[in-house]
């Protein structure tokens, strides 16, 4: 799965306030790590308010925004299938955006 790729999330079985059913999730993990048996992905959003840390993409023909403030390491077995891809534009302003909430500003 390499960086950029759109995925879709298989949701983990739990009982908590985690978003039940699919969701997509962009992969922001760096391509070099690779080999290893996790990555880091920010869950998609239709519904989430619009802020300047949500950066917005275009999967298919939906618009949708990216929830960088809530990245996760999850199994890449929960990654099943790739349904899109985020232009260059797009990912640097999720680059501009993971940058703001991680503090590297």
């Amino acid at each position: 799965m390499p960086r950029g790729d759109v995925v879709r999330l298989i949701p983990p079985k739990s009982d908590g306030r985690e978003q039940q059913g699919t969701r997509l999730g962009a992969i922001l993990q760096s391509d070099a790590l690779a080999p290893l048996s996790t990555v880091i992905v920010a869950p998609t959003s239709r519904s989430a308010m619009q802020t300047h840390f949500r950066p917005g993409i275009i999967i298919g023909r939906d618009s949708t925004k990216v929830l960088v403030e809530q990245l996760v390491a999850i199994d890449a077995r929960r990654a099943s299938e790739t349904v899109g891809r985020v232009t260059i534009e797009e990912m640097w302003a999720i680059d501009e955006a993971l940058s703001l909430v991680v503090g590297l500003h």
